[in-house]
């Protein structure tokens, strides 16, 4: 998620919990004794650490696939009709005299505004009945506030929102959902991956088209993986996993840390979070994660999360994972791979910067490290079997336009989504093709199948189970409750209490939605 133009070093990483027990009560750590790495070098063993837990958070049965948390009991399924919402004039542009020019708000930077710039230019250039301007507001924070500030004159056609702003693009009453103009187009929604539309959806409906997904992956670096006798095919899938890598990177001499962690609020201390809990299946709120009914109160304050942030902690302590801070460059985890002086071998980021990462290197910026030493894997999660929740971005048709310009924004919004357009932004970015007919037309199907490294992020959501854990919470303030847990989790990494730290921000992220939730 990019939110600010990075000088050229820190282009390397433009890219830029917990919830109460199960209803068994148990627990989400299982003691998984002396694991070690699934695939390291022939006669080379994995060292545990001497103290600190050994043991990560888990599902209940090891090597299964997450299983949802059961939605509260108070929860109802509330429904709204298409027919009572705005309708999507598709047909409107057939009447149209001269092009139609409409504005399209959105937030990417570096490689990735060049990207959406590129194929906006593409569109404009295949058809002559919409003329688009594509206009970059500095960041997602700056297009969400830029929004829903305007009124119905100055707002774009077209708007990119991130996955945390959904709850507040529907209460917001200025979009024209994405349902209505699928449906009066008869479009076909068969080829795209499911989550990327449920994630977009609540009460029934769809909101918002999917268009830049991603979700986190694991940056490596190969060289430090051979020189501590790893496999530099193989990064590590869970927890437990994650720091025996990080132990014997750390005892072999190969980097001084293992990982680098931070706690900025679309990363580390928020994002992530979110991710770890849906990979153990566990709901973030009550209510379904807020998709069965409005979430009341958050759940990452109970025993799954203390477990979670204390064993990410104990890495911190141990010495084995390096604490960068709030992110406050954007890339601050992963310029630590390139630390001359105290390097870490491993950094969790956006699967959309990838192609950033690997231009940059290609430049080289960082002596000794090219795009080709650069590894990515699945995110390491509790459960051990990649999972991931959408994140990224959907577009989203403003109401209270012409229907002329609201028929052109349906026109641009589905060239967006066509498989070639799907497969050419996913190749040049590192975002995930929303739907799975994109892998077969070019580039996407050679760059797939030479550098499996693009692919990494669509295999983890493609894999992940239907269920209410894994579609992701969303929260009227999520954005504000984000940045709640991003201060909590600051406070663990620097050695606070684990507890403490969770239920004072639960208390805080309550608030927020009782206050939501009253003034909507």
């Amino acid at each position: 998620m990019n939110r600010r133009r990075l000088t050229p070093v820190a282009l390397l990483a433009a890219a830029s919990i917990a919830v109460a027990a199960c209803s068994s009560g148990d627990s989400i750590i299982e003691q998984a004794g002396d694991d070690e790495p699934t695939t390291p070098a022939p006669a080379t063993t994995v060292a545990e650490g001497s103290s600190g837990s050994t043991a990560a958070p888990a599902s209940s049965v090891a090597g299964d696939e997450p299983v949802a948390t059961a939605p509260a009991t108070n929860a109802t399924t509330t429904t709204t009709p298409l027919a009572a919402l705005p309708d999507c004039p598709v047909d409107a542009l057939d009447g149209a005299t001269a092009p139609v020019e409409i504005t399209f708000w959105h937030g990417l930077n570096v490689d990735n505004q060049t990207a959406i710039e590129q194929v906006t230019a593409n569109y404009n250039a295949s058809q002559d009945r919409v003329i688009v301007d594509p206009q970059n507001q500095g960041g997602y924070l700056e297009t969400i506030d830029k929004f829903f500030q305007s009124g119905d004159t100055d707002r774009p056609a077209v708007v990119m929102l991130p996955e945390y702003t959904v709850q507040q693009a529907i209460d917001s009453a200025t979009m024209i959902p994405v349902e209505a103009c699928t449906s009066a187009a008869g479009y076909d929604l068969s080829t795209f991956q499911p989550a990327t539309i449920a994630a977009y959806s609540a009460a029934g409906v769809d909101w918002g088209m999917p268009f830049n997904v991603s979700n986190p992956v694991l940056y490596y670096n190969k060289n430090m993986f051979v020189e501590a006798g790893l496999d530099p095919d193989k990064p590590p899938q869970s927890l437990e996993e994650l720091r025996a890598y990080s132990q014997q990177l750390v005892d072999s001499g190969a980097a001084a840390y293992g990982i680098a962690i931070d706690s900025g609020a679309d990363s580390g201390g928020g994002w992530f979070l979110e991710q770890w809990f849906a990979n153990a299946g566990e709901l973030y709120a009550d209510n379904g994660n807020g998709r069965l009914a409005p979430a009341t109160e958050v759940l990452y304050d109970g025993v799954s999360g203390v477990e979670l942030l204390t064993y990410v902690q104990d890495l911190v302590n141990d010495g084995l994972a390096f604490y960068v801070g709030d992110n406050a460059g954007g890339a601050d985890q992963l310029l630590k791979l390139a630390d001359e002086n105290e390097p870490a071998a491993m950094a969790i980021s956006t699967s959309a910067g990838l192609g950033t990462v690997l231009n940059t290197l290609a430049g080289g910026l960082v002596p000794g490290l090219g795009p080709e030493d650069v590894g990515v894997g699945a995110l390491p999660g509790p459960a051990g079997v990649p999972t991931a929740l959408v994140g990224g971005a959907a577009l989203y048709i403003a109401d209270g336009k012409t229907d002329v310009e609201a028929a052109a924004a349906w026109d641009f919004i589905s060239y967006l989504v066509s498989p070639e357009t799907q497969s050419l932004f996913a190749t040049l970015t590192g975002y995930v093709p929303v739907r799975s007919d994109a892998l077969t037309v070019e580039p996407a199907l050679s760059v797939y199948e030479d550098d499996p490294r693009f692919r990494v992020a669509y295999d983890q959501l493609a894999a992940s189970p239907d269920s209410p854990a894994l579609q992701g919470p969303i929260l009227g303030p999520q954005r504000e409750i984000r940045a709640v847990t991003a201060r909590a989790v600051a406070e663990i990494f620097s050695g606070g209490d684990v507890q403490t730290a969770l239920s004072n921000a639960a208390q805080v992220a309550n608030d927020l939605l009782a206050a939501y939730n009253a003034s909507n």
